[in-house]
């Protein structure tokens, strides 16, 4: 009997070795890269190249930024996010913890990938694009005309996610996800200024429209989907903090509120939110719902709730099949705060909502509801326009909030992410 024993122990053990080990091997892959031009560097951009508004998108699993115009949506420019691979890579790789990190950030969270560049801003004179890098923990500045680096700050942690940037432009926000914490990074140095508590997996960032606070949600160890489970996942918090002071102002146990106004839900964690202009209504995405929640900031209640439908081949759609928790994932509000996009992540459609009536129309992208996989929305600058990164179909998809139709698409990288506005100066 104890030879059995022993066999199986043996046999976990050597298991568990060699999961460990392939976990924690490199892949052996190619990223696109690009020159870089240090005669191009940001010194050599005179203030007479004029800014010229962009949308710049983040594509993830191949560290690449591509920029495109947003009147004509012709692609621009493509910048690689990861100028500096080799150096981080070896980095990782040098080390026991790191390289296990990495491994399961890559199998659990990329699907098989590394996260090279999750979100990203375009600075106030034009000359750098600020990006955040999963896989490396950190934050990089890059000259978007010579392509150089310059500067690096890792976070806190293992592993950096989605950012904001401040109105004026000085403050880059970054959250530290297994850190518990989010940093304030200082564009001008690089250096991080300050920092605010969260709980498991900070996550979504957004400031006020006059940069005065900070609305900001954890999600969780998103890696754990049975509600059975759901003890494990962790503090999940929906939180304003003072943008100055980085003092708390209020959490929120969302699942409380939800109960309150006699809703039901499995989970609590904020995803994406939307808020509109007066900051008095928010619209929350929360993990694994297909739909949205209305939630009244001033009097810190939920009023509504919309489930969105979900295609017949994913009626049976398992919890633990669902990305890294997400139902839908992607939420924007047109200019005017009368309309709503949502990313239907799970179910493979594009939502135009409106605000009022809560009525919708359905924007199919693909006939397998898994496939397209909507991740992010955007809306443009005028605000009459969502950008929509289609994850799954390496594109981005233009809705025109008036017609609730796609009115042009542009072709980007490898599973894109992040979309954002901004203005550069491309010499």
């Amino acid at each position: 009997m104890k030879k059995i024993i022993f066999g199986l122990l043996f046999l976990v053990l050597l298991f568990v070795v060699i999961f460990l080990y392939n976990l924690g091997s490199q892949p052996e892959r190619e990223y696109p890269s690009f020159p870089i031009i240090p005669n191009k560097n940001a010194a050599t951009v005179h203030d007479s190249i004029p800014l010229r508004d962009v949308v710049v998108v983040g594509n993830n699993w191949d560290g690449v930024i591509t920029i495109f115009d947003p009147s004509n949506f012709e692609v621009l420019k493509k910048i690689s996010a990861i100028p500096d691979k080799e150096e981080r890579f070896k980095e990782i790789y040098s080390g026991f913890k790191r390289r296990l990190a990495a491994g399961f950030i890559r199998e659990v969270i990329g699907e098989g990938n590394d996260q090279l560049v999750d979100d990203m801003f375009t600075s106030n004179d034009g000359r750098y694009i600020y990006a955040s890098r999963p896989s490396f923990a950190d934050v990089v500045a890059i000259d978007v005309n010579s392509g150089e680096i310059v500067w690096r700050c890792p976070v806190d942690g293992l592993r950096a996610d989605h950012s904001a940037i401040s109105p004026d432009g000085r403050t880059f926000l970054v959250s530290a996800s297994t850190a518990r914490k989010v940093h304030a990074i200082d564009v001008s140095t690089g250096k991080i200024v300050g920092e605010f508590e969260s709980g498991d997996q900070p996550h979504e960032n957004t400031y006020s429209e006059d940069g005065k606070r900070i609305y900001h949600a954890c999600i969780g160890k998103v890696f754990i989907a049975s509600p059975w489970l759901d003890f494990m996942k962790g503090d999940r918090w929906f939180q304003i903090v003072d943008a100055k002071s980085y003092e708390l102002i209020r959490r929120v146990d969302m699942k409380e509120k939800i109960e309150e106004a006699g809703f039901n839900w499995i989970d609590r964690a904020v995803r994406p939110m939307a808020i509109t202009k007066d900051e008095k209504i928010a619209y929350l995405q929360i993990s694994l719902l297909h739909g949205f929640f209305e939630y009244d900031i001033e009097n810190d209640k939920i009023t509504r709730k919309l489930d969105l439908p979900i295609p017949e081949a994913n009626k049976d759609l398992a919890l633990g099949d669902h990305v890294l928790n997400s139902g839908h994932h992607g939420i924007a509000l047109s200019g005017d705060d009368k309309t709503i996009c949502v990313a239907g992540t799970m179910d493979g459609y594009i939502a135009v909502v409106d605000r009022d009536s809560f009525k919708y129309q359905i924007i199919t992208l693909s006939d397998d509801p898994k496939e397209a996989k909507p991740y992010w929305a955007t809306s443009s600058k005028d605000g009459t326009k969502a950008y929509v990164s289609i994850s799954g179909l390496d594109k981005v998809s233009i809705v025109d909030y008036k017609t609730a139709k796609v009115i042009a698409e542009v072709p980007v990288g490898n599973h894109p992410q992040r979309v954002r506005n901004g203005q550069l100066r491309l010499k």
